[in-house]
């Protein structure tokens, strides 16, 4: 069990004993929930790795997936600035909204997320290469994975200009596999090809020096 280094004490609790939880999933960014939870909760979740909260509509304490199934498993919490509201990155079992939707805000706006499969292939890495094709693919070694890229992305272009847009998406999705594989045999960690192109956005929207944004 993750060793969660916070004081229940330490927060600001609202006037009603409470403070805002907001759910993120740990492999894909992705804002999952907002939940509340009262000092009792804050415990619960600390005690036990997942996710506590109060109820506000039944006043009373709750495990997120005590009758569904879809439990949060928390892997860090963090404070906000001012220590009224809480960060709970978690791993999810299944949906985490009630309506069975895999985030409350649906459709989620970051569209594309590949943490999750990330996530994934690195746990394939250990598994029975004759069981596995990502196994296998990494027991083949990096120049027949960086083949495998070339082709996939030769079947891409060919997918876009014949402008099948089912093909185009399938072709998209083998390639990007592959280079998520390929990332995972040199051992680069795909947050530093996230990192690269956030640095990349954030040169070019910078202002010029001594002026105003165009």
């Amino acid at each position: 069990m993750p060793d969660f280094d916070l004081d229940p004490d330490s927060l600001r609790y609202d006037d009603r004993g409470l403070v805002a939880c907001v759910a993120q999933d740990v492999a894909s960014g992705a804002v999952l929930m907002l939940a509340w939870a009262d000092r009792q909760a804050v415990e619960r979740t600390l005690a036990t790795g997942e996710a506590h909260f109060w109820s506000r509509s039944r006043q009373a304490l709750w495990r997120k997936g005590e009758t569904s199934g879809n439990v949060l498993k928390v892997r860090q919490v963090r404070p906000d600035c001012d220590r009224d509201a809480l960060l709970l990155r978690v791993e999810p079992a299944g949906p985490a909204c009630h309506r069975g939707t895999r985030t409350c805000f649906e459709p989620n706006a970051a569209r594309l997320e590949l943490g999750w499969l990330a996530e994934i292939l690195d746990e394939r890495r250990r598994a029975d290469p004759a069981a596995s094709y990502t196994a296998r693919l990494l027991a083949r070694g990096l120049p027949r994975i960086a083949q495998k890229v070339g082709e996939e992305a030769t079947e891409t272009v060919v997918a876009a200009l014949a402008g099948d847009d089912d093909e185009l998406a399938s072709e998209t999705a083998d390639l990007l596999y592959h280079l998520l594989v390929l990332l995972l045999a040199a051992g680069v960690d795909p947050q530093a090809v996230a990192r690269a192109l956030a640095e990349r956005h954030a040169v070019r929207s910078a202002p010029a020096a001594g002026g105003d944004p165009p």
